[in-house]
């Protein structure tokens, strides 16, 4: 019997949507699977030490933003989301890659500091979610993830703040910790 690929979201305005992105990558890793992950807003100029980390597994990272969406332009933003989609709609269709992570993807459909359903469609990237390989397992993770995201998800884990030294102690993102 053939494996059906789940579609796994992790959203919520807790820290931790990507680390259980990660969890799930080092299973897979550790199974032999074939993992390619994806990141919507990070910026390849910045290191990350999930890059790191994954790089020495074998694992495909690719940052294929420009940062937070107040740190560049409005159209070097949408310029890198239409390259991302392009990049990841392409990789969607790879009946090779067993889990494709897409880290950061509800963050970028839910912009609305300007423009993005003409180079990130949501109803072509729902299409595509839908269209993948039958055994691709797909992770979805981000703030604010759109209903039509949650609606096709397999498992939906909403991570809640109940307590964050950002705001608690006022201490900013820490090495290690948040990159």
């Amino acid at each position: 019997m053939a494996v059906q690929g789940m579609v796994l979201v992790y959203t919520g305005d807790g820290k931790g949507k990507t680390t259980a992105s990660l969890g799930i990558t080092l299973r897979a890793i550790g199974r032999g699977m074939t993992v390619k992950y994806f990141q919507f807003i990070k910026s390849p100029e910045r290191t990350y030490g999930e890059q790191i980390a994954l790089s020495k597994l074998g694992v495909e990272t690719v940052q294929l933003g420009v940062g937070f969406t107040w740190t560049k332009t409005p159209e070097e933003h949408r310029t890198a989301l239409l390259q991302a989609w392009q990049l990841v709609k392409t990789e969607l269709q790879n009946e090779s890659t067993d889990l494709l992570v897409l880290d950061e993807l509800n963050n970028a459909l839910a912009i609305t500091r300007f423009p993005v359903e003409d180079v990130l469609p949501l109803q072509e990237v729902v299409k595509a979610i839908k269209d993948r390989p039958k055994k691709m397992h797909l992770v979805i993770t981000g703030r604010n993830a759109h209903p039509a995201i949650l609606a096709l998800a397999d498992l939906v884990s909403t991570i809640e703040a109940t307590k964050h030294y950002y705001s608690e102690q006022n201490i900013n993102a820490l090495k290690g910790l948040e990159f």
